[in-house]
């Protein structure tokens, strides 16, 4: 007997930032192939699809990645006056080891030609094509129960260079994607008293801001 899928409003509400609950097991290429196939689903400015996903596996590469993440995290935390830096330490910020699959998703600028439907007056709606697909890739790992964890302390050179990105394809995120041993009931930037969110109400307006 086979349980029901997971509602899309399910998803949202269990999805979480995930690092430190990864398994340490592989995602299948099964489940992988399923969740890449709902990134590459999302719908994109001129049906351009500006996105490629680039999956690393390779220990040598991720222990490359999270060595240069280390450092950019220790900047950052040097950088914090005393009382935000006492907050922010405890803080994990990724899981790509652990996690042992990779996904960089990237944003190509040239898809599509010079004449993009959509974009003449917006030019980062082809960007936001690529987030699209990233929240789809979000989405449908949390249905398969696989955990996600999106990683931007690092610096945009390096990632490019790491994994051998033509011009003028440039990284959006660094996704750690794998099987978690569960989903926080609270996202940790609030459990660990960085951020809390804001009501709904506070995020609305009505005909004007």
């Amino acid at each position: 007997m086979t349980s029901e899928p997971m509602s899309v409003y399910d998803a949202i509400a269990m999805r979480r930032d995930v690092r430190a609950e990864f398994t340490g097991d592989r995602i299948t290429e099964e489940q992988l192939t399923k969740i890449l196939a709902a990134g590459h689903s999302a719908p994109s400015v001129g049906n351009t699809q500006p996105w490629d996903f680039v999956v690393v596996q390779k220990p040598e590469t991720l222990d490359a990645f999270a060595a240069h993440v280390a450092g950019c995290r220790r900047n950052f935390a040097d950088s914090l006056p005393p009382d935000r830096r006492a907050t922010f330490d405890p803080i994990k910020i990724e899981g790509i080891q652990e996690s042992g699959t990779g996904v960089v998703v990237t944003y190509d600028h040239s898809r599509g030609g010079a004449n993009v439907l959509g974009r003449h007056t917006v030019d980062d709606t082809g960007v936001f094509s690529a987030v699209l697909a990233i929240q789809n890739i979000w989405l449908a790992a949390v249905a398969e129960g696989i955990g996600v964890g999106w990683v931007s302390f690092y610096e945009e050179d390096f990632l490019t260079q790491l994994v051998q990105l033509p011009s003028p394809v440039r990284p959006i995120a660094w996704l750690c994607v794998g099987p978690v041993s569960e989903f926080q009931q609270t996202p940790d930037l609030v459990r660990f008293g960085w951020r809390e969110g804001r009501p709904l109400d506070e995020a609305v307006h009505r005909e004007s801001f």
